[in-house]
Order: C-alpha cells, then structure tokens, then sequence
C-alpha cells in the first residue's frame, strides 16, 4: 500500500506505530534521529513520513527535517507528531509544508485516517499533475518529407543525453512539438516536462515564478524549478526574459541549485533544459537583451525546425492528422480532403506555419457540412473567387507589367510553387502541370530557376541575375 517512515526519539513509539501499520498493509521503516532520517530519505523517499517535533540527541529537531525534506522531495506528505504540541508549534509546522499535526498520546484511528487522507491527497497531486503533463500540446511529430526526417533525425540524436538544445524557427512551426518530443523519448520521460514563456511573465513576477518563495508568514511556496526537478524545463523566448533573471539561470545551469525569493536555504535540482527562440540570438546579444554566457551554455545543440513553406510535402499528412484529432476530441465531422483542396493547401502562403493549418482545417470543419470532401472553395485562400466563373484578381505588381513580364512573373512564381509542393521532384512536378520532363527543365532554365538543398530538401529558387533583369 505504501512505504512509511518513522522518525520520533522514543523506541516505543516508533515501534507501536510501525506495527500497528504493519497490520493495516504498510511497509514501514524506523528512524531514531536525523541522520537516520536523512540517510533513509537519501536512499529511497519514502511515500510518507511520520515525523516527531522533538528528537533527543539529535542534529536537526523536526521543523528543521521537515524545512530540508520539503525543499528537495516537496512531494512526499510529512504528518508532524509531539508530546509538547501547542498551537504555535502546530501552525508552523503547516507553514512550511506538513500536512497535518498530531499531539501525543494520540488516538490510532485518528492517526489512521490523517496517514491514509495524506497518502490520498499525495496521489491525488501526482495524478493531477500527471494530467496537466499530458493536456497540453501533444509530442508527436507528424510528417513524411526529406526536411522534416532531417529535423527528426536530429531530435533523435539528443533524445538520449542531457544536452541543452536550441530550438529555433518562426512562430507556429512547432517548436514546442520538438521539445516534447526530445522529452518523451529521452530517459526523462517519466519525470515532468514544465513549459516557461519568457514573453508572458511579468518581469517583476519572473523571479518569483521560477524559483518560488519562502517566508514566515505563508512558509514555502514551490516554482516552476521545483515543478521541473527529474525532467525537463522549456524556456520558449529565451531572449525575453530579464537581464537579471537571465544571470540567475545562468547560475542554476552551472551549479544545480538555487535560492527561493525570500529564502537562505539551497535547493537542489535536477533538470534539463530546453530554450527555443523566433529571434536572431546574434542580434540580441548585440542589443543587449541575451547575456552572452547564457547564450553559450543553452546553445550545446541548435536545431532549426522548418517553417511549413519547407515542408510543403507534409501539409497533406498534417491536414489529415487534425482532421482525425478534431473528430476524436470534439467531435467534429471526420471528412476527408478533395484533390482540389489538398493542391490549394499546398500552395498557400502559410505565415503561421502548422498552428495556422491546424486554425484553418478547425475553422473548415466547424462552418462546413457533416459530410463530403472538403473542397477548395470552402478554405480561405478559395474565398476570393466568388466574382464570376474564371475570374482572378490580379496582384498589383503583375497589373502594371506588359504581358510578356507578366506571363513570365506569373510561370516563374506559379512553378516554384508546384516545385516546392512536391519537394523539389521534377518529375511529379511535370506531371501535375502537364508537361513533358525535358521541356519543364528547358522551361524552368529560361525562367532562371533552379533547385538546391536545404535542411535536407530539395528547394525551387530564382538566381540573383535573373531577379535583377525583372
């Protein structure tokens, strides 16, 4: 049912309640003093502790154990007992984190019912914990194209050491998929994974927020550090964060510990750290926002995720993933995607990357009907050719060109598009358009395009002289 510790001066005592629980299914160790105490914590936390206030020959009294345990294992429920029990010494024990005080002699059915509540309200925490854990954006990684099995070749390549990573990319790309990802597939995966962003904290709070307080008035109260111990720690916008809190991180990523606001005592901690960030690192090091020497510790192992006008390919499988996921959790209609519509989702201009997919496939399904395909007219790029059959609106810049200019503006943008939509492969490419291989190749050098590598795709692009002619 659950290991409990002992820790009280009188051998009696100890052993009257150790076998009492022994008879009610628990498993139970025994401490004498402090150093017992803490030798048996250091080995195994235990599921509880019953702790007296008053311990003989000792070098810490219970306030002391209880102030030291709640610092480095705040989950395990600690029921203070004594035999010199007064309201001040009652009030002080709950201040810094008990979660109950019994007098001596106590009554053994109300000893029972403080252990089990306590042993319930624990479990009842780590569940709680464990569903905010997983209610959040979820860690799988969606995608089939050249660029996103280069990103996610290197997420595996840090999944399983404790190297800080430097997650960088627009907003919307997935950032924070990649971090979690890192976390549920690395040897922290049980322990939590704490999400922080810089931008949305109050500079004043931010202090306060990561590293918790202390004080006498309401005794310990736990931050986002303590919530991280055993797992990960994700600063999103690394370079929004504060000056002065920035060189106190600094110090935690050197020394694994830190002070609570208002506190003397050093908590350790146990963490990995993850930073992810929309900005030039460079540059705002150069404004003075980034210090340098953070810069370096959090920056072990860059990774750029894509932004979705890299990963065109994978649009499709994103698409119908959301669909499956908006069905399964809100029941929103399971339908699938015309050809139509997939071309046109492909060739959007996506500044929002996958969140803004994610926005678009939601808002389709709640407007459109219960079932059929979805169809191109009903996404928002579609919306535009309601004016009459055939009709397309002009862009300025072709507006003003002679048509030969404009015919080319209009091929050289139009290819690059199918192109890039079909990650860089001519060959689907030429069939989709409607044209032979070999003449789309003498095609796309009379339009001065060509392809080239990055992050591990193949990428449609316009060479400078060509771009300065037009």
């Amino acid at each position: 049912m659950g290991d409990i510790l002992i820790v009280d001066d009188e051998r009696d005592i100890r052993e009257l309640i150790g076998d009492i629980l022994k008879d009610e299914g628990f498993s139970t160790r025994l401490a004498a003093n402090s150093d017992e105490c803490m030798n048996e914590i250091n080995a195994d936390p235990p599921a509880l502790m019953i702790l007296d206030i008053w311990l003989k020959d000792s070098r810490m009294d219970g306030i002391d154990i209880l102030k030291t345990v709640k610092r480095d294992n705040p989950d395990i429920p600690i029921v203070i007992i004594s035999g010199h029990g007064n309201i001040e010494i009652a009030v002080a024990a709950i201040k810094q984190g008990a979660y109950d005080f019994i007098e001596k002699p106590f009554n053994i059915d109300q000893l029972m019912v403080v252990i089990r509540r306590a042993m319930e309200a624990s479990k009842l925490r780590r569940e709680n914990a464990d569903l905010r854990r997983r209610d959040v954006t979820s860690a799988e990684m969606i995608g089939s194209s050249p660029a996103f099995k280069a990103l996610k070749a290197q997420l595996d390549k840090v999944t399983k050491s404790n190297g800080r990573v430097m997650l960088s990319g627009p907003a919307g790309c997935g950032k924070e998929v990649a971090a979690r990802y890192i976390h549920a597939n690395s040897d922290r995966a049980a322990g939590p994974f704490v999400s922080v962003n810089s931008a949305s904290i109050e500079p004043d709070r931010m202090e306060e927020v990561l590293f918790g307080r202390q004080s006498g008035e309401r005794g310990v109260e736990p931050g986002l550090l303590d919530e991280a111990h055993g797992g990960i720690l994700y600063f999103d916008e690394i370079a929004d964060m504060p000056l002065g809190t920035q060189s106190k991180i600094l110090r935690v990523l050197v020394e694994q510990q830190f002070q609570r606001v208002g506190g003397a005592d050093k908590v350790r901690v146990d963490i990995r750290v993850i930073s992810s960030t929309t900005k030039d690192l460079q540059e705002e090091m150069r404004r003075g926002n980034l210090r340098e020497e953070l810069f370096h510790r959090l920056n072990v192992v860059p990774i750029e995720v894509l932004p979705l006008s890299d990963r065109r390919e994978d649009i499709p499988e994103l698409a119908n993933h959301f669909i499956a996921e908006l069905n399964r959790t809100q029941g929103l209609p399971l339908r699938p995607l015309s050809d139509e519509a997939v071309a046109l989702l492909q060739t959007m201009v996506w500044p929002g990357n996958v969140r803004q997919l994610k926005n678009v496939i939601e808002r389709v399904l709640i407007l459109g009907p219960e079932s059929g395909a979805i169809e191109a007219k009903e996404l928002p790029a579609g919306e535009d050719d309601q004016e009459g059959e055939g009709h397309v609106a002009l862009s300025p810049g072709l507006a003003t060109l002679p048509l030969r200019e404009a015919r080319e503006m209009f091929e050289r943008e139009y290819l690059i598009t199918q192109i890039n939509r079909f990650g860089g492969n001519i060959s689907r490419t030429a069939n989709f358009v409607g044209m032979e291989r070999s003449a789309l190749h003498r095609k796309l050098k009379s339009l001065g395009i060509s392809t080239a590598n990055r992050s591990g795709a193949r990428v449609a692009q316009v060479n400078e002289d060509v771009v300065n002619k037009v």
